[in-house]
């Protein structure tokens, strides 16, 4: 049986693990110039995917979208999939004094306006924001556990 974590448990090395859920987005846009996939550079200058903490009651999606359209400065966008799910473990050396955090984040599919415009948000520590072609999201991703969700992203696009 897997092994179960909470806040209130310990990791090997007697710290207490600290469990987060959140959600993101992977956004895709029509263009004349073919199908792009937006991409952020995260905090660890890494080109990554739009995802942020679940708030309150909200719903998984509606975490995503929120989350989606503040870092990636868009106004409006629309669902199309679940994408599934990526479980990460890091040491959280911002906000939790160095605490060991296992975060689920669920991620999405939605797509934005053809002429949608990327506008970083320097208050969602989001610095640089860009469009990639289709055919190289994969290889722009800076985390590999996210190739799973990328390609399911990009099949979607593929044959919807």
């Amino acid at each position: 049986m897997p092994a179960k974590f909470s806040a209130k448990q310990s990791s090997k090395d007697g710290h207490a693990v600290v469990h987060e859920t959140s959600a993101g987005g992977v956004v895709f846009h029509r263009t004349t110039r073919g199908i792009q996939f937006a991409v952020i550079l995260d905090s660890y200058n890494h080109w990554a995917f739009p995802k942020g903490r679940v708030e309150g009651s909200e719903y998984l999606e509606e975490a995503a979208a929120r989350e989606t359209m503040e870092e990636l400065g868009l106004q409006e966008i629309r669902l199309i999939d679940s994408l599934g799910k990526i479980s990460i473990w890091f040491r959280d050396h911002f906000e939790k004094g160095g605490k060991l955090v296992q975060k689920d984040i669920h991620y999405y599919l939605f797509e934005a306006k053809p002429d949608a415009v990327l506008t970083p948000d320097p208050t969602q520590h989001v610095y640089k924001v860009r469009w990639v072609k289709i055919g190289d999201v994969l290889k722009v991703s800076g985390y590999s556990d996210m190739i799973p969700i990328l390609k399911k992203a990009v099949y979607l696009v593929k044959h919807l």
